[in-house]
Formats: structure tokens, C-alpha cells, sequence
């Protein structure tokens, strides 16, 4: 992070140093931090000590109240004996002046805070603010004390519990009753409410608060503040600092997650940084509310502006977004296998003779070659051949069949040509394949100090070589296998490696599995990397009715995002982030920082299927869009055939990935190309990128591996909730139709009655279509169709019942409508 520097006074410098020096010889030992952790360990202990105490002192106070009166004449030891109390004379003895002389009851207040400040001070985590702690206690200690007090002083009546309202608040209640009588319950119930309303912050959430606008606007040259305006500021800088520096961790995460926290924590806010930001917010308000000032006055306010910040100090810190969950730990590769941790190589022998069988086999047909070499793959071999002057590249291509006869092997590609290069390409399977395993492709150096947005490990390529692609710049990614071919590992480690690389403010999943089994493994990371619909009570989406209302709702979300860009001047999601995090943006506005989220949906032909058009036109419309945005989408499928990807799918969907599929129709309907029907399985795959077509195997990572990197994310501490996206009703809203007024009809209402009746057909999806209207409003106009009776109610994945036979009967209903509205 760049810091910012400013022109500093060197008068007296030898004598501020001087200073310096003595203070810290001084007070240097305040630092150390074996007296922290002493200090931390006593509080805790005395919170323990104390409460156990007071506990004891309501079954024994009465029965030690004679000894301890009598302890001067007694001695301690004789005394202790005698003592009923848990924790012996000392425990009595507190628990006598914190209850009986002082708090009464109150004093359990005591206990958890002195455990909160001990645990703060010990482990530097945070439970709840110490300031906010003693706050709560300091009100309270009074407050019951005088509650109980004026309780047993107004009976007149003393008995066996009188005690618990403490000697304090027995004095407070005769004070109290003498200036107010019965009326001290009014000032306890107006303190209360007074409390309430400054501890809470009511204002905020009752909107309460007057606008600025309605106060008047505040001048640049004349910036005051009253009282208590300047005690909110304050506090709520004061606030932000402590949980920045409550929440910073004085650790490193582990080498695998190649992120790494400074153990520098922020330095407190004095008067004068806390006039600087309050001052830096007003004239940000200033300029965005009013009208756009001339060039001169424009120069002047930024002349002030800067010369007032090198006055008066340094500027607050960038916002980081890691803060709210400074304690998470990436995982670790030890979460991981080794599989197959001997690498079985080809051996030479194995290499001579499928050489020897392609060139006999080219030499029976003919065809004379310059030289031949191999590159030995994970999976299979490239076999790269030079033909000599005047061979027909097709003509070998033609040989595929007859290559793969000679060599008994199963998944022979012929690669005529090879891009880039001047040979042709022949991939053998190997006899003996290698296993790479995830926990190997993590570890190196390529993946840990990758600078991609998303990087995600898609294999190992012929030549051996790690292939991380980043999906930020894919932008989505599209994929296809038969069952069993390592579709779902595929997706295990694409997801595993984002894990592996983000940190979960950075980072949301929206995972969809219509199958109900693949992605439940990832259930755990509900707090820290999914985002739901609010309400949602399963964080994996598996019902056909959720997914259409998700999918919307991203596109809710892509909407509103780009709002924010538009805003903020911004083209992209990255320079957006970058600016809120250089705090050029106010949260006030409604600008926040937005995390990257990776849509994925395991099988999209069982969706096609019961949804067809309802999740063929939002995933459309967010691959056409959500790019800039940073919503990007992983989708596969079983069956890669037309009516699953469909043409407007396939047109936003550039990266395609395919394992192994049944025939050279798939092959061409997923990647424009046969190859994929002669993979061999087991994770060998084709990547399409473009022009491109490159060859991987992808890696293994096991389900137990899986479960234990979700334990050990799932078992720190997360958010409140998981990410919320906006909410979207779709058709089966019931409670919309009772509501729906047809006196304030849309527009195209008769239009979209006829188009519906026309086609018999009752679906959102085709009022979109042919109407051109966003999913909102054709969801609005089927819940008036049906309020009118022309369609029936929502039925799941069908479409509505359409009521009206024919557009004559329409015509009448219609009439009907107009004369009674």
C-alpha cells in the first residue's frame, strides 16, 4: 500500500528526539507483551474467581454475614475456616462488598466484563467491544441497584433478598424517593430509553435523523461542528479503529495460500485525523449534492482541500474488506493426498515400438516421413512427425483409424496440423497413465504465485506443464462429459482451487445441483463463501423453482452493479473495488465493496428439461452481461446436445471444456470439433479456446479430501449469514394475485392477453420474448392475466393453464374488464 508523505516541521528535532527516547526508556516495558498475556490471564481468572463468589454468597452470604464482622477478633485463619463461602474468606469478603455494601445484584455485571477485557488482552480476538461492554455495565450497575433499592424501600418491608439491591442503591433509592417519590420509575424507564436510543443508535434505524439537505448546506469556508455531531464522528471513528485493530492477526497464513498479514497494526486516530476525515466528507457531500462548480472554483476547493490534509496529518487508512474475517485461515496442502506419489514413467521400450508400428504403418500406405519425435504426457504421448516434400496432410489424417489398429490402443488423435509448429501430431495413450493429484498441482510455484483474478487449475498439459487459466478473463466456462468421464472432479477442483486462492470477502458461490448429491460437500461454507436468496434454508440450490428465482436474481444483482459502475465512473469490477478500497467511493450512496461470484450449475440438461426457456433466457442474458460486473458462470452437462446448449448459450460461452462424450455429434456440439469421443476417460479432457484446441488431464482430488478442506474452512469463525443476493418472486407468488388491481392494467395487458390466447400457451418466458420486456414486468403481466382469469395458477415447471379458448371469448372478457374498471 502506497503511504502518503508530507512536508514535517525539523525545528527542534535534536530536542523531540531527545524526548522520544526518554519516554520510550520509560515506559518501553507497557509494550511488552509477556505483561499483556499476565495481565490478560489475571482478569480472566478474577472474572472466574469473583463470579463463583457471588454465586456462593446468595446460598452462604447470611450464614458468613457474623463471621466476617467478627474477622478483626477471629484472625484470618480462624475465620477462613469458619467461612461457608466456595472460595474461602476472600471469596466471602468480595462477594460481601460487591452485593451487600455495594451493587447488590447488579455486581454479576462485573465477572463478564473483567472476561471479555482478559480475553481480549490474552488471545487479541475480539468477543464483543470492550467499550462498548463497559458501557452496558457502568449504566446497568446503577441503574438495577436503584431499580431494586427503590423496589425494597417503597414496600417498607426488609426481607431475606433486601439485600440484593446493594447499600449503593438502597442510598439511591431514599435520595431518589425524597426528590421524585413514585415518579423514579418514570426517570428509570426515561434513562432506560435514553440509553436504548444512544447505545443502539435508534436514530439510524427509525430514520429518525433529519437530511442535510432540509438543514441547510454547509460552506466550505465556515466548517463547524456542534457537540454532538462531533461526539458521533468520533465515536465512529473510534469504533472503526478498534475493530481494525482488534480484528488484525499477528500471524502469517500458511505458504500454500501465498497470502501474507503484516504485523503492523493502524495507529489510533488523533483529534485532528478525525477532523481531517470529517472535513474530507463534507466537501465530498458538497460537491456530489450541488451543482457542478466552475474550473475556478473547482481549483480553490481542491487547493484547500489538499493544503488542510498536509496541515492537519495523515489521511485514514484504504478500507480492507479481509478485516471482517481477519482470522481466516487459508487451507492448507496438508488437508490434501498424494496420489500416486511414484510417477509410473513410459518406458523406452514402450516408446521404440509405437514408434516403429507409426512409421511401418505409414510406410504400408506410402508415405515417407523426415523424423519423428515423442513428449511424454501425464496421459498420453505426443508423437510429432515431419512428412517429407509432396505428402497430403489429409492423407494422414485419414489414417486415424489405421494408426490406432497397428497400435491396439483406444483414443488415437491425429493433430494435421499442429498449431504453430510445422509437424504433424499423433497422441498415443500411455500403458501406465500418472494420477495427478490436486495437492501436487497446488504446491507450485506457477499456481501460489499466480496474480490471476480467478485462477483456476484445469490440468497438466502433454508437455507436463501446470494449465491455469483465469475464469475472470474466460469469461465463463462451458463443460461437458458422459457419466463417469470426471465431470464432477472437474468441478470439485476448479471450486477447490478458488478456495484454495481467495479470500472469502472476495469470493461467492451460487452452486446450483439439480442432481442433489455432487455439490452438497460444499453445504459447510454457507458463512463464507456461498451466496443464497434470503430465506433459503438449503444453501445448495436443488429445486427447478429456486434455480429460475436465483438466476433472476443475479440478474437483479448484474443490474444493480452496474448502477454502481455507472456511478462510480468505473468499466469493471476490478477498477471499481479499487476505488472503494482506496475509500474514493461513499458507502452512504449505496457503493460497497463487491466480491467476484461464480455461478455453477452442475447438470443443465435436467434444468432444460422441466425449466427450458425460464433458465435458457437469464443464463443468456448473463453471459452476454455479467463480465464487467465479475459474475461469471461455470456450467456442465451430461448431454451436450442442441436442445441443452442451445445456440444462444454456445454464442456466450467461448471457453469450452470437454472429457469424454459419446459421439463425434457431441464432440462438435460442445467444442465445433470432433476429439472429444476418443478421449480416454478418467479425466483426460479438451479445452477449446477459440482456435485452440489443447489436451489436459485434469487433476484427482477425492471426496474425503474434499470434506476435510470444507471441515477446516467450516470450523472457523464465518459471517452472520451467507451472502445475500437481492430478492426476486417469481411466478409462484401466490400472494401477488390477491393484490393485483386491474384497474391499474400495464400497458400491453391486452396485447400480452392475446399473444397468450393466440398460442395457448401461459409462460413468462414467452410474454419476454416476443413482447421484448424484462423478466419483472412479464412476471407482472402473467399475474394479471391470471387476477383477469385468463390463465390459471403457477404449476412448477409447466406452463400456466391457459382459460381462454379462442380471441373471441377474449374480446368479450376484455370488454367486461374495461366496463367494470
Amino acid at each position: 500500500m502506497a503511504k502518503n508523505t508530507y512536508k514535517s516541521n525539523t525545528f527542534k528535532k535534536g530536542t523531540e528526539e531527545k524526548k522520544s527516547r526518554k519516554l520510550n526508556f520509560e515506559f518501553g516495558f507497557l509494550k511488552d507483551r509477556r505483561l499483556h498475556l499476565a495481565f490478560g490471564f489475571f482478569l480472566l481468572t478474577a472474572s472466574i474467581f469473583l463470579f463463583t463468589a457471588f454465586v456462593s454468597y446468595l446460598f452462604t452470604g447470611k450464614a458468613d454475614m457474623s463471621v466476617l464482622q467478627s474477622v478483626s477478633d477471629t484472625g484470618v485463619k480462624a475465620s477462613g475456616a469458619e467461612m461457608d463461602n466456595w472460595l474461602g474468606l476472600l471469596g466471602a469478603q468480595s462477594a460481601y462488598y460487591f452485593i451487600f455494601k455495594w451493587f447488590g445484584l447488579a455486581a454479576f455485571l462485573i465477572p463478564p466484563f473483567l472476561f471479555l477485557t482478559g480475553y481480549r488482552i490474552t488471545f487479541n480476538k475480539v468477543i464483543f467491544s470492550i467499550k462498548s461492554a463497559f458501557t452496558f455495565m457502568l449504566f446497568f450497575l446503577f441503574w438495577f441497584s436503584l431499580l431494586l433499592g427503590f423496589m425494597v424501600f417503597e414496600s417498607g418491608k426488609i426481607s431475606a433478598f433486601s439485600f440484593l439491591c446493594g447499600g449503593i442503591g438502597y442510598e439511591l433509592a431514599v435520595l431518589f424517593n425524597s426528590l421524585f417519590g413514585w415518579g423514579t420509575y418514570l426517570v428509570l424507564i426515561l434513562s432506560l430509553l435514553i440509553f436504548i436510543v444512544f447505545y443502539f443508535d435508534v436514530t439510524s434505524l427509525l430514520s429518525f435523523q433529519s437530511k442535510i439537505d432540509e438543514i441547510g448546506q454547509v460552506k466550505d469556508e465556515e466548517v463547524s461542528f456542534s457537540e454532538e455531531t462531533s461526539t458521533e464522528k468520533k465515536e465512529e471513528v473510534v469504533t472503526r479503529e478498534e475493530e481494525t485493530e482488534e480484528e488484525v492477526s499477528e500471524e502469517s497464513f500458511d505458504d500454500a495460500s501465498s497470502w501474507t498479514v503484516t504485523e503492523q497494526k493502524p495507529k489510533k486516530a488523533t483529534p485532528q485525523e478525525e477532523l481531517t476525515m470529517e472535513v474530507e466528507n463534507t466537501l465530498e457531500n458538497k460537491v456530489m449534492q450541488e451543482e457542478p462548480p466552475q474550473e475556478e472554483a473547482k481549483q480553490e476547493m481542491e487547493v484547500e482541500e489538499s493544503s488542510f490534509d498536509e496541515k492537519l496529518g495523515k489521511r485514514v487508512e484504504n478500507y480492507d474488506p479481509t478485516l471482517d474475517l481477519s482470522s481466516y485461515k487459508y487451507p492448507t496442502l496438508d488437508l490434501l493426498a498424494d496420489h500416486d506419489s511414484g510417477k509410473v514413467k513410459v518406458t523406452q521400450e514402450e516408446l521404440e515400438a509405437n514408434k516403429d508400428k507409426i512409421l511401418e504403418t505409414l510406410t504400408n500406405f506410402k508415405i515417407k516421413i523426415q523424423s519423428i519425435k515423442a513428449t511424454i504426457g501425464p496421459t498420453v504421448t505426443l508423437y510429432e512427425i515431419i512428412p517429407e516434400a509432396g505428402v497430403k496432410i489429409s492423407k494422414i489424417k485419414n489414417l486415424e483409424d489405421d494408426i490406432a489398429l497397428s497400435l491396439a490402443a483406444l483414443g488415437i488423435r491425429i493433430i494435421a496440423p499442429i498449431p504453430g509448429k510445422g509437424t504433424i501430431g499423433i497422441e498415443v495413450p500411455n500403458k501406465n497413465r500418472e494420477m495427478v493429484s490436486m495437492k501436487s498441482v497446488l504446491a507450485t510455484d506457477k499456481f501460489l504465485k499466480s496474480d490471476k483474478e480467478l485462477p483456476i487449475i484445469l490440468g497438466k498439459t502433454i508437455s507436463n506443464d501446470v494449465f491455469i487459466a483465469d475464469l475472470a478473463k474466460m469469461p465463463h466456462l462451458l463443460m461437458a462429459g458422459a457419466t463417469g468421464q470426471g465431470k464432477s472432479v472437474g468441478l470439485n477442483v476448479m471450486l477447490a482451487s478458488l478456495i484454495y486462492k481467495k479470500h472469502p470477502s472476495q469470493l461467492k458461490f451460487v452452486l446450483v445441483d439439480p442432481k442433489k448429491v455432487e455439490l452438497t460437500l460444499f453445504n459447510k461454507l454457507e458463512r463464507h463463501f456461498l451466496a443464497t436468496l434470503p430465506g433459503t434454508e438449503e444453501p445448495i440450490i436443488t429445486d427447478t423453482k429456486k434455480v429460475v428465482n436465483t438466476l433472476n436474481s443475479l440478474c437483479v444483482e448484474m443490474d444493480r452493479r452496474y448502477d454502481l459502475l455507472k456511478d462510480a465512473g468505473c468499466r469493471n469490477l476490478k477498477e471499481y473495488n479499487t476505488k472503494f478500497v482506496s475509500r474514493k467511493l461513499n458507502p452512504e450512496k449505496g457503493h460497497r465493496f463487491l466480491p467476484y461470484i461464480v455461478l455453477v450449475i452442475d447438470e443443465l440438461a435436467d434444468l432444460m428439461m422441466t425449466a427450458g426457456k425460464e433458465v435458457e433466457t437469464p443464463i443468456a442474458r448473463l453471459a452476454q452481461l455479467a463480465r464487467a460486473i465479475g459474475i461469471h458462470l461455470i456450467i456442465a452437462t451430461q448431454r451436450p446436445s442442441v436442445n441443452v446448449i442451445t445456440g444462444i448459450i454456445k454464442a456466450n460461452f467461448p471457453a469450452r471444456l470437454s472429457f469424454r462424450v459419446t459421439s463425434k455429434i457431441d464432440s462438435r456440439t460442445i467444442l465445433d470439433t470432433g476429439g472429444s469421443e476418443q478421449l480416454v476417460g478418467m479425466g483426460d479432457m479438451l479445452l477449446s479456446q477459440g482456435s485452440d484446441l489443447i489436451r489436459l488431464q485434469c487433476p484427482f482430488i477425492d471426496t474425503p479430501e474434499i470434506d476435510e478442506v470444507v471441515e477446516y474452512i467450516g470450523n472457523q469463525r464465518g459471517y452472520e449469514q451467507a451472502y445475500q443476493l437481492p430478492e426476486f418472486a417469481g411466478d409462484d407468488d401466490e400472494s401477488k394475485v390477491g393484490e393485483v388491481d386491474l384497474s391499474e392494467r400495464d400497458a400491453l395487458f391486452d396485447e400480452a392477453a392475446k399473444l397468450i390466447v393466440l398460442h395457448q400457451q401461459g409462460s413468462t418466458s414467452l410474454i419476454q420474448r416476443k413482447l421484448k420486456l424484462g423478466y419483472n414486468r412479464a412476471g407482472r403481466l402473467i399475474d394479471q392475466l391470471e387476477a383477469a382469469g385468463i390463465v390459471g395458477a403457477f404449476e412448477g415447471s409447466k406452463a400456466r393453464e391457459v382459460l381462454i379458448p379462442d380471441e373471441y371469448s377474449l374480446e368479450q372478457l376484455l370488454n367486461n374488464i374495461d366496463n367494470n374498471h
